[in-house]
């Protein structure tokens, strides 16, 4: 496992978490439900053109633990993962709520982009529809990417698919949950909006990694591999 790789995921989820999650932070009433979900298709289809050959952009736990579910990664690396990840959405959603601050009248507590269900959510969904919803959004995006991915890196098109995905991913998942799909999307925000996001940020954990792994399993039933691909240096 390369340092330069765990930097990468690093670095493409603090991009991540700043840009897409600062376009409902900031944008929200200027963008919409529809500009918010293309901010995150956009961003995540430009990261994995500038980190696919890297790292795979990954920058998302699930997606790891789909990978390392469908035997393409080992433990290592996964780990390896997990760790850039969370640290980079604390990161970027630390610098997102900097700039926040700066911005007379807006409000963070108990919001900030997080995720939520009951009150917290526009339509009122309640704990199980978001669980559920979580998994099968999630179980898109993850299997997605493994479908049309070849091991570990993201080349090509590989990019187009998966960024499309996220933003129907993202017309769907606003309305419910504000879309997690992404645990270390989930960690940082909730972290500095406190309160109710945070008490919930359990299930923006828990359900997008079931996804992941739902994900692996269907896929490894629809695309058979001829051998298993864990990375040599594992």
């Amino acid at each position: 496992m390369e340092r330069r790789a765990l930097i990468c995921e690093f670095l493409g989820t603090l991009l991540l978490v700043f840009f897409a999650v600062g376009a409902a932070v900031l944008g929200a009433p200027y963008l919409g439900a529809t500009g918010i979900a293309l901010a995150f298709g956009f961003v995540l289809l430009a990261l994995a053109y500038s980190l696919g050959a890297l790292s795979g952009c990954h920058i998302n736990p699930a997606v790891t633990m789909g990978f390392l579910a469908a035997r393409r990664i080992g433990v290592r690396t996964a780990v390896g993962y997990w760790v850039a990840q969370f640290v980079g959405g604390i990161a970027g959603a630390a610098l997102l709520y900097l700039l926040a601050k700066q911005v007379p009248g807006l409000k963070t507590h108990e919001k900030f982009g997080s995720n939520g269900w009951g009150d917290r959510s526009t339509v009122g969904i309640n704990l199980g529809g978001a669980f559920l919803a979580e998994v099968v959004l999630t179980f898109l995006l993850v299997f997605v990417v493994l479908a049309v991915t070849h091991r570990l890196a993201v080349t090509g098109f590989d990019g187009l698919p998966i960024g499309l995905a996220l933003a129907v991913i993202h017309l769907v998942g606003i309305p419910l949950t504000g879309t997690s799909v992404n645990p270390a999307r989930s960690l940082g925000p909730a972290l500095f909006a406190g309160g109710d996001a945070l008490s919930q940020l359990w299930l923006f954990i828990v359900a997008p990694l079931v996804g992941g792994l739902i994900a692996a399993g269907v896929h490894l039933v629809t695309h058979p591999q001829v051998k298993v691909l864990v990375e040599a240096t594992d």
